[in-house]
């Protein structure tokens, strides 16, 4: 559903590349993380999926990003917001409507949607996002936290194709941040919706995620199935990305000849290996 073909690009005024020589194919229902340090592309990368750059930032654009076989280059913001639903990191950016249910209601309007099925998707979104209870309330008196939710439950209603989000669960805390990415589970398990984040929770990017992007000064360095790219602990921690506790145990568990098999990606692993070595049955 998306390519970047050896594509790479500069902001406007900028010598350096954001991007630099980056091929990639996404597939229909994936479900894909990407991290990386500050100013190592990430942004970047999902804005150029649904159009952002090159119609709205401006730079140097070489090679091609191809989104559900369109070149972004020649299509619309507005044609590809039909495939690709977007939440950008700072939600205040995207919320144009005063009261929650009219902003969540504007794209479906813009769609031409029939009154019933809006109706539907409003309440049907604002439950999975969590924020039933705002439907009626100012979005100028929301805290930065349920703005980001208005932002996540606005996209979900459109049902896109493909759901790009950067950094959405900047602002929640860790229960409101658990309760995101199992939404995005349910869209992308229930709906086929292929989702694309850009997140620093990698406990919840490990747990959610069946591929992983790490980047690097513009580059994509690590691309693979989650518990293959977890793996590479020594790599991640030079990159100062902070590994999820259970990976970091069971690296240790690996340097001393305690285990070695797969890497977990969430507590109840973890849990199944340690009782497994200590019981005597796993591979000492």
């Amino acid at each position: 559903m998306i390519q970047f073909r050896d594509l790479s690009f500069s902001y406007e005024g900028s010598e350096a590349f954001s991007l630099e020589k980056i091929n990639l194919n996404i597939n229909k229902g994936e479900f894909v993380g990407i991290i990386g340090p500050s100013g190592a592309g990430k942004s970047t990368l999902v804005n150029m999926i649904n159009g952002v750059i090159p119609h709205h930032l401006k730079g140097d654009f070489y090679g091609a990003v191809l989104v559900c076989g369109k070149d972004t280059v020649e299509t619309s913001c507005g044609e590809l917001s039909h495939h690709v639903g977007s939440v950008f990191q700072d939600p205040e950016a995207q919320i144009i409507s005063t009261v929650v249910e009219d902003e969540i209601a504007f794209g479906l309007e813009n769609l031409n949607f029939p009154p019933e099925e809006i109706e539907c998707r409003i309440t049907e979104s604002l439950n999975r996002a969590g924020i039933a209870h705002l439907r009626h309330k100012s979005t100028s008196g929301l805290s930065g936290g349920q703005k980001q939710r208005v932002a996540i439950a606005s996209a979900i209603a459109l049902r896109p194709s493909i759901l790009v989000l950067d950094e959405p669960t900047s602002e929640l805390d860790p229960a409101g941040s658990r309760q995101i990415f199992e939404t995005l589970r349910d869209l992308n398990r229930d709906y086929g919706i292929t989702v694309v984040i850009v997140e620093q929770k990698v406990m919840l990017l490990s747990e959610f995620c069946s591929r992983l992007l790490v980047m690097d000064k513009s580059r994509i360095i690590l691309d693979g199935p989650t518990r293959q790219v977890l793996e590479h602990h020594d790599k991640l921690l030079e990159l100062g990305i902070n590994c999820p506790r259970v990976v970091s145990l069971i690296y240790r568990l690996k340097s001393a000849e305690l285990y070695d098999g797969d890497y977990p990606v969430d507590v109840n692993e973890t849990e199944t290996i340690l009782r497994g070595i200590l019981e005597g049955k796993v591979n000492l």
